[in-house]
């Protein structure tokens, strides 16, 4: 376990925080606003990291995924290893990827998906799988369309039009190839919360990473001059986390968020992550357009 969390926010039995006084606020963008792109490239550049509202995915389709997320996480264990992670595997259920650097510290479960969850969907609910894969795919397809449009709105805040990325042929082309996994987490309440960590301090390896998170805090992103800061938990609203790929891109000009997830005392934490990058035969370097002569 850590022997002590320097530097952070902490949780106490009533969910209530206990910020720095140099704490802000990680910006809300509305979709609908005119100035989306402009108001997305500052708070990429200032941030690495935003929340949208008005993005077009449907509050009842968010309360889905987070039902199926909590119906399977509350399966017994038994269960759930039923459609354990193989481990050459990227689909089933498991521990976060990067808790394998971090053996000791993390206090979650995940499950992840790449295509279609069918076969491990089968193994969690023999009699009715068909209900939660409809809810999977209804998920990915509103997700992969909306990564698109945040995506081709933080290109165009750079400069970047679709013409100006040779591999990205046609929007349709693109988002048919686009690399996209969701992560479904569970972060179980945890008795002692200043000794253990939901999620170690990371970055994604993506473009973006979208974020669907319950009404439980706990998710923390670092900027400069501020510590970490939490992300509070806005009803329909997403977090939009700017990735490695998407700093490389932009030739740094975007920052990659590290951020990181805190547990709570005596409330369970859900959350979605929809992970989008380019198809996966592409090379990402440093754009020509942002690159000094």
């Amino acid at each position: 376990t850590w022997t002590h969390l320097d530097d952070h926010t902490l949780i106490n039995s009533n969910n209530t925080m206990k910020e720095s006084a140099n704490s802000s606020s990680v910006p809300v963008i509305d979709l609908n606003d005119p100035n989306a792109s402009k108001l997305i490239g500052h708070a990429c550049k200032t941030w690495g990291v935003y929340q949208v509202v008005n993005h077009g995915i449907p509050i009842s389709l968010l309360d889905e995924i987070q039902w199926l997320g909590q119906t399977l996480f509350t399966l017994p264990s038994h269960q759930k290893l039923k459609a354990i992670r193989s481990p050459d595997g990227v689909s089933g259920y498991g521990l976060a990827r990067i808790s394998s650097f971090f053996p000791k510290l993390m206090w979650s479960e995940g499950f992840t998906i790449v295509g279609s969850p069918l076969d491990h969907f089968r193994q969690l609910w023999p009699q009715d799988y068909a209900k939660h894969c409809d809810t999977v795919l209804q998920y990915d397809e509103a997700m992969k369309k909306l990564a698109g449009k945040l995506m081709w709105l933080m290109l165009d805040s750079l400069g970047i039009t679709m013409e100006d990325i040779e591999w990205a042929g046609s929007k349709a082309q693109f988002d048919e190839k686009a690399c996209a996994a969701m992560q479904l987490n569970s972060y179980p309440s945890c008795p002692d919360p200043d000794h253990a960590m939901g999620l170690a301090p990371h970055t994604d390896s993506t473009f973006l990473t979208i974020l669907s998170q319950n009404d439980i805090s706990g998710l923390q992103v670092q900027r400069e001059g501020s510590g970490w800061v939490t992300v509070p938990p806005l009803h329909g609203g997403l977090v939009v986390n700017v990735g490695d790929l998407f700093h490389i891109l932009s030739n740094g000009l975007y920052t990659s968020v590290l951020h990181r997830v805190l547990v709570n005392r005596t409330r369970q934490r859900f959350s979605v992550a929809y992970l989008y990058g380019p198809p996966s035969n592409v090379e990402i370097c440093p754009h020509e357009k942002l690159v000094g002569p």
